[in-house]
């Protein structure tokens, strides 16, 4: 004969259930929230990859050399002083705030260097052909050109999935679909390298940078605050595989990958586990709109761009 149940007993079950409910569902609601809300530790010091002196030791070229800054709010320097975006920091270290780089920047090997930054918040491939481009002056053979380039980023994040996905603003996008848009952003950046060339009658390098991830490869946007998206990780290694056919493509254009130095440095900066820690410097190099380094992110991208310039100019150009 089988034995009832006390109302009192039941009653018992369904509260240490319920608690247990409340509690699991709580504390996910909990982790939620602390993940989108606690605070990153940045970390002080040097950021990126060491770099040689020896490369800055003579002079490259006393040709008159104009270096111009092209493409989105990477570029411009967004989250960081006027001294210390990345542009900035290449044509003249602040040598208070960095010892390590003194002597390391282009001033020091390039006695007549120019800059001009035509880099703008907020803007994608097509605007900086459309809006970017024409500003750029034509230059005689006299001159070498210098250009370092972020185009592209703006496209795949543009408009945060708060509207429908389109070529230009891919947030939220199906991979099938990127197939084709990230091909069209490929022809829009060739049109943007092309064009910086064509403002230049002598030799003009080109360093272009692909793009980083502020999830280091988790792919889960929505732990940071903003949409889902499913297929961001497939869609950013396409369209960085693009970025990288460009280079290949042309002799004078060259790769800097701040996608695989920044991982690690993202929104999973401290969590030791995760697959990109790095347990020497488990700290954040972005802003606080995720979009944008912060300042010790910039010091990294502009030493990996010194990093790659001697490789280029110090055999092309050295006098």
């Amino acid at each position: 004969m089988k034995r009832q149940l006390k109302w009192h007993s039941l009653r018992f079950r369904v509260l240490v259930i319920a608690i247990l409910l409340v509690t699991v569902f709580g504390g996910y609601i909990w982790y939620r929230i602390h993940l989108v809300t606690r605070q990153l530790p940045m970390g002080t010091g040097p950021a990126g990859p060491k770099i040689a002196s020896e490369a800055f030791a003579d002079i490259w070229t006393k040709d008159e050399v104009v270096l111009i800054g092209v493409g989105d709010s990477i570029t411009r320097g967004l989250g960081a002083t006027k001294a210390h975006t990345y542009f900035e920091l290449l044509q003249r270290n602040d040598n208070g705030f960095f010892p390590d780089m003194v002597g390391c920047d282009l001033e020091s090997v390039m006695p007549n260097l120019k800059a001009m930054n035509y880099a703008l918040d907020y803007t994608t491939s097509q605007e900086h052909i459309d809006v970017q481009l024409p500003r750029i002056p034509k230059h005689t053979a006299a001159v070498k050109g210098l250009a370092v380039v972020t185009s592209g980023g703006n496209d795949l994040i543009h408009d945060y999935g708060r509207r429908k996905p389109v070529d230009g603003a891919m947030y939220g996008c199906s991979y099938e679909q990127a197939l084709k848009w990230t091909e069209n952003v490929k022809g829009r950046v060739r049109g943007l390298l092309e064009g910086i060339m064509d403002r230049f009658d002598g030799e003009c390098e080109i360093f272009l940078a692909n793009i980083y991830d502020p999830t280091d490869g988790v792919g889960n946007p929505q732990n940071m605050g903003m949409a889902r998206w499913g297929d961001c990780i497939e869609v950013l290694e396409l369209m960085n595989s693009k970025i990288k056919e460009l280079c290949d493509e042309y002799e004078n254009v060259h790769l800097i990958d701040i996608h695989t130095e920044f991982l690690g440095h993202g929104f999973y900066c401290t969590q030791f586990w995760r697959k990109h820690y790095k347990p020497d410097d488990p700290c954040f190099w972005y802003y606080q709109n995720l979009e944008d380094p912060n300042q010790r992110g910039y010091d990294a991208i502009r030493r990996l761009f010194l990093r790659k310039m001697p490789e280029v100019l110090s055999e092309k150009w050295k006098e």
